[in-house]
């Protein structure tokens, strides 16, 4: 199992004490899922000094044969914020293995996507973090003097349960996936009462195709 610590810009130095503590605690989530492979851990700064109790995230990402897991946490410090993510991240990778045991004879896990590929560099070496507010990182872009994050998505046929899912291990509030039924792009969200909603998306080119009306 490969397990890789960077600062989210390049500039963004990460102490070798913290690797270590990161990649040892991070060792025993093996336990819960032999079918790790790797686990990705993004450190960020905020250096406005108004959102000094939010200043350090940290954003651990699973991959493994099944679908991606997914925790993120901020705090004062990198530790703390370290230990929120991992505690969010424990609890998705146990209840993942609670759901595999309950369906372990069915087969629609073959449906759930591989997740979300997003560009990677090497660990960081050590040093202080940057002020630089402005600098992007890998998969960043500019659009109108906003910062956007791209991220692409592997768009494997699943059903509505398996996305549903997918978007409780990731810990979002939604989803966008294909759907295995209609063969129209989809989101699942979540919706107040603890419902969910399915918003599907049609156009022009899918004519001849039975259209079908989004759920609110």
């Amino acid at each position: 199992m490969e397990i890789v610590v960077k600062g989210r810009h390049l500039s963004l130095d990460v102490g070798e004490s913290f690797r270590q503590h990161c990649v040892e605690k991070l060792a025993r989530l093996e336990r819960l899922d032999q079918r790790l492979m790797r686990l990705d851990v993004e450190l960020s700064h905020e250096p406005n000094r108004r959102q000094q109790s939010s200043a350090e995230r940290v954003e651990i990402t699973v991959r493994t044969r099944g679908p991606v897991v997914r925790a993120e946490a901020a705090a004062t410090d990198c530790y703390a914020a370290f230990e929120k993510a991992y505690g969010k991240l424990e609890e998705r990778l146990r209840r993942a293995a609670s759901k595999r045991t309950a369906s372990h004879s069915h087969s629609h896990h073959a449906h759930v996507p591989n997740g979300t590929a997003e560009p990677t560099t090497a660990p960081a070496s050590n040093g202080s973090p940057s002020a630089d507010e402005h600098e992007l990182a890998p998969g960043e872009v500019e659009v109108g003097g906003l910062v956007v994050r791209e991220k692409e998505h592997a768009a494997v046929p699943m059903r509505i349960e398996d996305a549903l899912h997918a978007m409780e291990l990731v810990g979002h509030d939604f989803y966008l996936f294909s759907d295995a039924e209609t063969g129209l792009p989809s989101v699942v969200y979540r919706r107040k009462g603890y419902d969910y909603g399915v918003l599907r998306l049609t156009s022009p080119a899918s004519a001849g195709a039975p259209a079908v009306p989004a759920t609110a």
